[in-house]
């Protein structure tokens, strides 16, 4: 998926605020999108996610939605290789779910 010219910039932000993401946490779709000022923006930062197209440096298996599913584990190449980058991280996932979401929260609104 190539993004449209007008969604490349938005995606760039997107993936500086994933690269923000600290080893080990997750955050959601939802709160990148607020923190970039464009709230009901949560699906195009998913497409953001899926157009990224596994590069390294964008830690795409760290945004999960809002109630810490992995949602877009499919995008992933691999049956669960998202699940298993997480769990490599110390995030613990059952049942395509992050446990501790709350703990594991990271909210770049307050942290950046």
């Amino acid at each position: 998926m190539n993004p449209k010219p007008e969604n490349q910039n938005f995606f760039e932000k997107v993936y500086a605020v994933a690269r923000e993401i600290p080893y080990g946490r997750v955050t959601s779709y939802g709160a990148i999108a607020r923190y970039l000022g464009a709230a009901r923006s949560a699906r195009m930062v998913g497409w953001a996610m899926n157009a990224c197209g596994g590069r390294e440096d964008v830690p795409a298996h760290r945004v999960v939605n809002r109630q810490g599913l992995l949602t877009g584990k499919h995008h992933f190449s691999g049956t669960n290789l998202m699940q298993q980058l997480l769990e490599s991280e110390g995030v613990k996932v059952k049942d395509n779910r992050i446990l501790d979401f709350d703990k594991l929260f990271w909210d770049p609104s307050k942290a950046l």
